[in-house]
């Protein structure tokens, strides 16, 4: 079954900032909005959850109308079948984990399913948890009970407001595997908003990029994570995302090779069975081009490839955009090493991408 798109289209003026926005998300998957502080992510979402009027909006999902202002239609928040987690957890101190979770069914007046229940439990690693109270948890903890709670009420959307950026280092990378399965074994489309471009390799189906309100460019997340034409290539930065398969596992050298549509990679060992999809993030500043094949060198993938793109910075650096197979990628280069080897649209290069930068 084809889920319908999620339609959303805002118009709001604070006067010093305005958002204007016109978009088609999928119905499923991690659709991530991106972009920097005071670009207008929180106030979109604020918009989509009813928390936020806007006298010019329209909002559907599923096929209900949650706004449109043409036709006065403005369905309350409370009303709302979405789920919101916020930067912070904000659980209620005096009830458990099991209490917190049950306390949002009982406002809507729905009764918890146990099978249900267990299952949002086992899928955030917290069935061990219910028992105890906030301020025993750790903020990973806290924040996974938060994205229970928002779960177990069967949302239609799932509204997530930067919730790892409270946390430290450690604490997002224990959180990030189960975000991942959130991902992978429930059908509820999710909004997320950071700023953090390893959040948005790691968990975006769909990007979209914000910047003063207005929607610099959107779509899958390779295609626009690739594209030359936004800020975000020109970032230090800039990466590309490739999704992988494992292929072979190499133990006297702890090397994985991983395949993709172009060709293969030798990436450092992933502990993963044969098969296992993946994804690799590659930064523009770890490829390098060269006119010919290289015949010694320390870098282990040099694959053929075609450029599609060429910007110049105008501040020494160039940009070049090159396609691999179905694969774009991204490199960022001096504009004299542009130049010299006259690099042009069109062109069949090399490209050497070091291993070591390719993280899963």
């Amino acid at each position: 079954m084809t889920l319908s798109p999620i339609v959303a289209r805002f118009q709001l003026n604070y006067g010093a900032f305005s958002l204007d926005v016109d978009l088609t998300l999928p119905g499923c998957g991690v659709t991530v909005l991106f972009g920097h502080s005071g670009s207008g992510k929180t106030t979109l979402l604020r918009c989509i959850a009813g928390l936020q009027y806007t006298p010019n909006g329209y909002f559907e999902i599923n096929g209900k109308v949650w706004q449109d202002s043409k036709e006065g239609i403005f369905v309350p928040t409370y009303k709302r079948s979405l789920g919101y987690v916020f930067q912070e957890a904000n659980l209620f101190p005096h009830l458990t984990v099991l209490g917190n979770l049950q306390f949002g069914l009982k406002r809507i007046g729905k009764q918890s399913n146990t099978t249900d229940l267990k299952q949002i439990l086992e899928l955030l690693g917290i069935s061990h948890l219910v028992d105890r109270m906030p301020d025993k948890l750790s903020g990973g903890e806290r924040q996974r009970v938060a994205i229970a709670r928002a779960l177990v009420l069967k949302p239609d959307i799932l509204l997530m407001d930067e919730p790892l950026a409270s946390l430290d280092t450690k604490r997002k990378q224990e959180i990030l595997p189960y975000l991942n399965k959130l991902h992978q074994q429930t059908k509820i489309p999710n909004l997320y908003v950071t700023h953090s471009q390893q959040e948005v390799a790691q968990l975006a189906d769909y990007l979209v990029i914000l910047s003063e309100g207005r929607v610099l460019a959107s779509g899958t997340l390779p295609e626009t994570l690739s594209r030359i034409d936004v800020p975000l290539a020109q970032d230090k930065e800039a990466a590309t995302v490739w999704d992988v398969r494992v292929a072979e596992h190499d133990a006297d050298y702890h090397l994985t090779t991983v395949d993709f549509s172009g060709g293969t990679l030798s990436v450092p060992a992933i502990n993963a069975e044969i098969g296992t999809s993946l994804r690799v993030l590659i930064h523009a500043r770890d490829v390098s081009i060269v006119l010919e094949k290289p015949t010694a060198t320390s870098i282990l993938n040099v694959v053929n490839a075609t450029i599609s793109d060429i910007v110049d910075d105008q501040c020494g650096r160039s940009v070049v955009q090159l396609k691999i197979g179905k694969q774009s990628l991204l490199a960022h280069i001096t504009s004299k090493s542009a130049q010299l080897l006259r690099l042009n649209i069109g062109m069949t290069v090399f490209v050497q991408i070091k291993g070591t930068s390719i993280l899963h």
